[in-house]
């Protein structure tokens, strides 16, 4: 059941000896950092507990078990009518198509299939009112139901109020598995009625292993992926694709520092209109991948390997650049790029915020 759960041996123990030995309770929650295969163990513990007769092992072959019964964060289509509230089963269809293809994914990989990239998910009370009538039936196949909700933590305050009473009189023979990444956004009332289980990132060692038996990597490669994806099955599997769009943040990465040391204002401001055209969320993830790279690229400075995680490119860069971010600078940096996801996020004029980042790089990497 758990063959496609990379590591997380001790976990995968835990949940099976609750089991065996009676002490399941009504609703788990698991949380953890993305990647480290929560909802890849939450998926295979609800098929262990269906997988009571052959044709059960069939259906959740295909994750279309009836006691199965998913919940996740949607959106609101410009099809839907204005008083529509989005639930699960408007998007059924794109759910399957994204878990046949594997427990491993992002919130950026859901909103994508669904096609609202920019939107924010939401689970509605619209939901809350589908999964209470399908909980109030019976089992169709004589033992568990078993309602696992992704990311909790986004549903709006009338949908967490109904849940909450679903929690707290749960129907007969039903299990909560909720998969939880920020448990701090979820009311006090749902975290006091869940057992907890958290989810650490995955050992490297792990990840290494899977990366060559899963992925055919060579040891020194598995090796080096495993070290930069930091506990992350969902970062490494990132770093394999050759569209990555690591490269394309390389490749911005570079070009401005190169550009900021040449002082090329004319050639930063196009720079700037470039990052400002590709999405507020892309923004934020460069913006992260800058902060990285700025980290490492000042380890470089101490000759120590074993501290610094970049791939091959990345390192190739470094070796040139490394010496430009010192530590009069490197804080200061930091900052700069820490200010500009604050402002990103705060829906600030994109061209003007990488505008300004950039004319302050170059005073920056002059700082001695």
């Amino acid at each position: 059941m758990f063959e496609q759960v990379i590591g997380q041996q001790e976990v995968q123990e835990r949940l099976l000896q609750m089991e065996e030995e009676q002490r399941l309770p009504h609703a788990l929650m698991l949380c953890g950092p993305m990647g480290c295969g929560k909802m890849a163990i939450a998926m295979a513990f609800a098929k262990h507990l269906l997988s009571r007769n052959s044709n059960a092992e069939a259906m959740l072959a295909k994750w279309e078990h009836p006691d199965l019964h998913f919940t996740y964060p949607t959106i609101k289509l410009p099809s839907m009518s204005t008083d529509h509230k989005p639930v699960s089963d408007d998007f059924a269809h794109e759910w399957h198509e994204l878990v046949m293809a594997g427990p491993y994914f992002t919130m950026n990989e859901w909103l994508e299939m669904m096609g609202g990239e920019n939107q924010q998910a939401i689970i509605t009370a619209g939901e809350s009112d589908a999964l209470i009538r399908k909980l109030s039936l019976k089992s169709s196949q004589g033992g568990y139901k078993v309602s696992l909700i992704w990311l909790p933590e986004r549903m709006n305050i009338e949908c967490a109020n109904k849940i909450l009473k679903l929690l707290e009189e749960p129907p007969q023979q039903t299990i909560f598995l909720l998969v939880c990444e920020e448990p701090e956004r979820l009311l006090e009332t749902i975290r006091s009625r869940v057992q907890r289980i958290d989810v650490k990132r995955i050992a490297d060692e792990d990840i290494q292993q899977a990366l060559i038996s899963k992925r055919g990597l060579s040891e020194e490669n598995a090796q080096r992926v495993a070290r930069m994806a930091n506990g992350s099955w969902l970062k490494a599997l990132e770093m394999l694709s050759v569209d990555s769009e690591n490269e394309f943040f390389l490749d911005m990465f570079q070009t401005l520092m190169r550009l900021a040391y040449q002082r090329k204002v004319k050639d930063l401001k196009a720079w700037s209109e470039r990052m400002a055209s590709i999405g507020r969320e892309k923004q934020k993830r460069f913006l992260d991948y800058f902060l990285r790279l700025i980290r490492e690229n000042f380890m470089f400075n101490f000759h120590e390997p074993e501290l610094c995680y970049m791939s091959q490119r990345e390192e190739d860069f470094a070796k040139n650049f490394a010496r430009f971010i010192n530590e009069a600078n490197v804080i200061p940096i930091s900052e700069l790029a820490n200010r500009a996801i604050r402002d990103i996020g705060q829906n600030a004029n994109a061209k003007i915020v990488f505008f300004d980042f950039t004319l302050q790089m170059i005073v920056l990497l002059i700082t001695k």
